[in-house]
């Protein structure tokens, strides 16, 4: 009976690893503001998300899976636009398995709900919603389109949607401390991603 306890006590603790560390990836559940689930972390390597709500996660440029850093200089940024589809698409899409890029809508959407600047753990960015639906977007600035350059970390948020729109263009959410707006942009930029399902 003993060895049956510790046996089961064994493989209590090796399923409780598996699950806590097995993937070393942060699951998120996600809340729902307005009717769409949010992750309540930005995508960090592609196919992850980062530990923390307040971190900033990686840069991606629009219609690529490649992630970039969010400290320092960078080397092989692509100033160009190539990708010609309407929207970014699930082959390159760097959500995690289950979820997805928002849409301009679901980004128009999250834009008009109750939102406030705020600090999370010494990070500044904006808070999205009512309590206990809600989602903190940090500050994360952004990188420059011509050379990946580093612009406004901690005063600015910029976060991708999935649709194009123009000649070169995609739609983004961005915020400053007082206000929020949906608005378009090159495409080469590097900006933040923040998921729905």
């Amino acid at each position: 009976m003993r060895k049956l306890s510790y046996l089961f006590g064994l493989l209590l603790m090796v399923n409780f690893i598996f699950v806590a560390y097995g993937t070393n990836a942060p699951v998120d559940e996600g809340v729902v503001i307005s009717g769409i689930r949010w992750a309540t972390r930005n995508v960090d390597a592609p196919g992850t998300f980062t530990a923390n709500p307040e971190n900033v996660g990686q840069f991606y440029q629009w219609g690529r899976a490649q992630g970039w850093a969010v400290t320092g200089t960078v080397t092989g940024w692509d100033s160009s636009v190539s990708f010609e589809g309407t929207t970014w698409g699930r082959v390159d899409d760097p959500c995690p398995a289950g979820w997805r890029m928002p849409t301009s809508e679901e980004l128009r959407l999250l834009r008009y709900v109750d939102s406030e600047q705020k600090t999370l753990n010494g990070v500044n960015g904006r808070l999205f919603g009512n309590a206990p639906n809600q989602i903190f977007l940090p500050s994360t600035g952004w990188r420059l389109e011509y050379d990946g350059a580093l612009v406004n970390v901690g005063v600015n948020g910029y976060y991708w949607s999935s649709s194009r729109t123009g000649s070169g263009f995609a739609r983004y959410l961005g915020f400053l401390r007082n206000s929020v707006s949906l608005s378009a942009t090159n495409r080469a930029y590097g900006f933040n991603i923040r998921c729905v399902k």
